[in-house]
């Protein structure tokens, strides 16, 4: 038996409540696929929260907190996983949460926005309008949401979006398992990092940090760095995995 502390029970459990919620229509099977991709990277990395990704996570919180107008934006995977921590890292941040999707209907929006409020969030509601640039669902956003951040905190984005956001100015931080994706490349700062690890130090970070760290981690970061280090990281654990 996998004892609860063990990353595989994680993985677990992970597994069954994206299948519970798919049932449900608030995950995708496009979502789930996504999921899979993103758990074949996270064994690369020894199911752990590497040094670089800490400190991606801690320069994350330093972004949200000098931010002028934060946003977390949620997905059907992200509310699926994380929807009690992203309603910590909305209290320690005081950051919007919005609902973006690429598969929208009305009904999918509804549900996940129910479940994110029964987990303590406060979700941003109103009107959504095709406000950015793209050819897809997520281009609807609220305006004085996503459309008017300065600071969007992305866990499990795709590049189209990305890309556009960065094209806006704004400062896109995205929570990716695989630094090779065009999201990872393109994103502001990127954390290669599960999702659930990576919400509560970036929570953690917005409690423990002081202004003179905030503006340290601001002035120094160097997201090429944090995507080398995190192959580096896997490169290691590859070549000795069966040492």
């Amino acid at each position: 038996m996998i004892p609860p502390d063990h990353p595989r029970y994680r993985s677990l459990m992970t597994r069954e409540r994206l299948a519970r919620c798919a049932k449900k229509g608030i995950v995708t099977l496009e979502g789930l696929t996504a999921h899979g991709r993103g758990e074949a990277f996270d064994y690369l990395i020894g199911e752990r929260t590497t040094g670089s990704a800490l400190l991606a996570e801690q320069t994350a919180a330093a972004f949200l907190l000098a931010a002028h107008q934060p946003v977390i934006s949620v997905n059907g995977n992200t509310a699926a996983l994380a929807a009690p921590e992203i309603a910590d890292l909305q209290r320690a941040s005081g950051a919007l949460v919005e609902v973006n999707l690429f598969h929208r209907t009305e009904k999918r929006m509804r549900s996940i926005e129910q479940l994110l409020r029964d987990a303590g969030v406060d979700v941003l509601s109103g009107e959504a309008e095709q406000l950015l640039l793209l050819s897809h669902d997520r281009a609807w956003c609220r305006r004085n949401g996503i459309f008017s951040a300065d600071v969007v905190l992305v866990p499990l984005e795709d590049g189209d979006r990305c890309e556009a956001l960065v094209r806006m100015g704004k400062t896109v931080v995205v929570i990716d398992l695989n630094p090779l994706s065009r999201t990872a490349r393109t994103a502001t700062l990127t954390i290669v990092d599960e999702l659930t690890r990576a919400l509560p130090n970036i929570t953690r970070a917005c409690v423990d940090l002081s202004l003179t760290e905030r503006d340290g981690l601001l002035a120094s970061f160097d997201n090429n760095y944090l995507l080398k280090d995190a192959i580096r990281e896997m490169t290691a654990r590859l070549s000795h995995v069966l040492d």
